[in-house]
């Protein structure tokens, strides 16, 4: 979990606390906790009181979008920071087109992570 910059804060549209994001979800906030301390999600302070949010891009309904897991864990494994990865993650890239985000909402994950593994390359 990490603070949040400016330059990140205005790349990614929308963000949510873990209460609703544990709603959404139908789990417990702790649960939601365990999905950001494994690397499944990952989550910042931000705004007046410096709560944990995650990108809403995260969330697919009731379920962490499909692909989410595996790009994080490929860019972590890269040696990617929290932040380094939501600067990727939300910056567009005409080849996807869109953001890497979007097409994974979009289940587009292969070339995501494709895209994720060439960058330890």
């Amino acid at each position: 979990m990490t603070e949040i910059d400016a330059k990140i804060d205005a790349l990614v549209p929308a963000w949510l606390t873990l209460p609703d994001i544990a709603e959404m979800l139908d789990v417990e906030v702790t649960r939601v906790r365990q999905l950001v301390k494994e690397g499944q999600l990952i989550a910042v302070r931000r705004g007046e009181n410096r709560a944990l949010h995650v990108p809403a891009a995260f969330i697919d309904g009731d379920r962490v979008v499909k692909g989410l897991s595996g790009t994080l864990t490929l860019l972590k494994d890269d040696g990617f920071t929290d932040e380094e990865m939501l600067e990727w993650l939300f910056t567009p890239d005409p080849s996807l087109p869109g953001t890497p985000a979007q097409a994974l909402s979009e289940n587009r994950g292969t070339e995501v992570k494709r895209r994720a593994q060439a960058l330890a390359v």
